[in-house]
């Protein structure tokens, strides 16, 4: 049976997966031919998480996750655009699902690529066009550059949802949060940070 969470509901449950993920001690649950079978008929993920492309970076098993269990957007650099923009609207909306976490993670290679100014062909500059100005917000601040323009994105894009139509009128109502998060890769955990 698929499960219909609220956002805290949903957020203690990736929390926990999380835990199990960073102490190896998986469940690997709804991996089954039951389960994909349960889902041939329709959806009910419990987040909806827009993460990086970055192949270090796999919600659904650093949260111990399953098929159908998460509706995940993944992007470099885990920046918005209007296509993100409107398949969390969709998640959301027409899918029921209560939370949204912008998971940004450390040694990002995309903000590693926009602090370089390597050589940017093809469309590589409308990326870093869209994380240059996160590095110029936090190019003062103590600590790690590429971490903190990374735990700043996830911040910035959690207030923009905010704001959006179709998101803000779920939250106002309490059917929706909206939750910025940083993975460590070298302890392998998630934090929430806003």
């Amino acid at each position: 049976m698929m499960e219909r969470l609220n956002s805290e509901e949903a957020l203690a449950k990736l929390m926990s997966g999380n835990k199990r993920y960073v102490s190896a001690r998986q469940l690997h649950s709804n991996l089954t031919s039951e389960r994909r079978a349960e889902l041939k008929d329709g959806q009910r993920p419990i987040a909806i998480i827009l993460g990086c492309s970055d192949s270090r970076v796999p919600p659904e098993l650093i949260f111990d996750q399953g098929l159908g269990d998460l509706f995940v957007v993944r992007v470099a650099g885990n920046i918005l655009d209007d296509v993100v923009l409107g398949s969390i609207e969709y998640a959301a909306s027409h899918l029921g699902t209560s939370l949204v976490m912008i998971l940004g993670h450390s040694k990002c290679g995309a903000i590693e690529a926009t602090v370089s100014r390597g050589n940017m062909e093809g469309h590589l500059p409308c990326l870093t066009a869209a994380i240059q100005p996160l590095l110029d917000e936090v190019k003062d601040k103590p600590g790690d550059l590429i971490n903190n323009a990374a735990k700043a994105n996830a911040k910035m894009i959690g207030q923009k949802l905010l704001s959006e139509p179709i998101l803000a009128a779920r939250l106002n109502t309490g059917k929706l949060s909206v939750v910025a998060a940083f993975y460590d890769l070298d302890t392998g955990v998630v934090e929430v940070i806003s």
